[in-house]
């Protein structure tokens, strides 16, 4: 593979070009990684997809819960866009090499559209919360407009955020090695890479995280537990098992998210391993928005009209 990097003042050589290895060490697999990606990847597409046309022209669905869904389908396929077709790309070419700046351009991406899916997970659990615990304010306060700048506020909130975090990374020099163990440009390999002390660049890791999924997060916990204490409250069994159904795919969706994201990013530096790294990479990049698409249209009772619907017209 190709290495290429220049001198600078200090003497410290600096890579100008890194090696994605991936899943170079699974060579007897290849192929079938390929087909399983390609298949994920389509399943994620295909169900996004369906789910967005669905909720755009069927009537019933004119909703302020499936306009959120909507834009988290959309978001769904930038998401998973940014690493699977370069996944599908270095397996099939066996080509690795990627440019320090085409690396910080996916990662500041990948940061960017992560960041984007949690705030709009708290949208979405707030919708929730309102339609739940204040119905008859509902359409007053989730009225168009309003729906339309708290989705506009997801898109757009982690754009100067993540810039800002991944200019700041990729500031500092890279000398340890030029290949990253990973199958995408991550903040936990590409800090590995780093020449010195990163402790100040990890610290700044852990407040963004805060800020981006901690903070989101904590939104969606109050807005859950005040929707269980109302759901509690119905008089009827009936009542309470339609108000849970209302919100548990959505909660469903924010465990799976959430989870293994926080744990990827909140840890230390030294429980870092490149093999767990992958593991759980590829559990909330790939196996999550999967399992979303899924979750969404197989646990909604209206999608799956709308769908069959759509089917029988079609």
């Amino acid at each position: 593979m190709k290495h290429e990097e220049f001198e600078v003042e200090n003497n410290i050589s600096t890579v100008m070009q890194f090696i994605l290895l991936g899943f170079k060490a699974l060579p007897s697999v290849q192929g079938i990684l390929f087909a399983l990606f390609s298949i994920i990847y389509m399943i994620i597409l295909i169900g996004n997809c369906l789910i967005i046309l669905i909720t755009r022209f069927d009537p019933t669905l004119q909703k302020p819960m499936y306009f959120f869904l909507a834009n988290f389908s959309s978001l769904e396929i930038c998401y998973v866009s940014v690493t699977v077709p370069r996944i599908l790309f270095n397996i099939w070419t066996q080509d690795r090499n990627i440019s320090v700046l085409a690396c910080a351009v996916q990662m500041c991406f990948f940061l960017m559209l992560g960041t984007d899916e949690c705030f709009l997970l708290a949208v979405m659990s707030y919708d929730r919360y309102v339609a739940i615990c204040n119905p008859l304010h509902y359409p007053l306060v989730m009225n168009p407009r309003k729906c339309t700048q708290l989705a506009t506020a997801s898109w757009f909130i982690g754009i100067p955020i993540q810039i800002g975090q991944t200019c700041w990374i990729f500031s500092m020099h890279f000398c340890n090695s030029n290949q990253i163990d990973h199958f995408f440009c991550d903040i936990p390999p590409i800090l590995k890479l780093a020449c010195g002390d990163t402790l100040v660049h990890e610290l700044s890791v852990y407040v963004v995280v805060m800020v981006v999924a901690a903070l989101p997060f904590m939104l969606v916990l109050t807005s859950y537990s005040k929707i269980i204490v109302t759901i509690l409250r119905l008089p009827t069994a009936k009542g309470r098992a339609k108000a849970f159904s209302t919100c548990s795919s959505h909660l469903l969706v924010v465990v799976l998210f959430y989870g293994s994201g926080t744990i990827t990013y909140l840890r230390p530096k030294s429980m870092h391993s490149p093999g767990t790294d992958k593991l759980l990479s590829l559990f909330y990049t790939i196996v999550t928005p999967m399992f979303n698409a899924l979750i969404y249209s197989l646990r909604n009772k209206e999608v799956i009209a709308a769908l069959r619907k759509l089917i029988l017209q079609k």
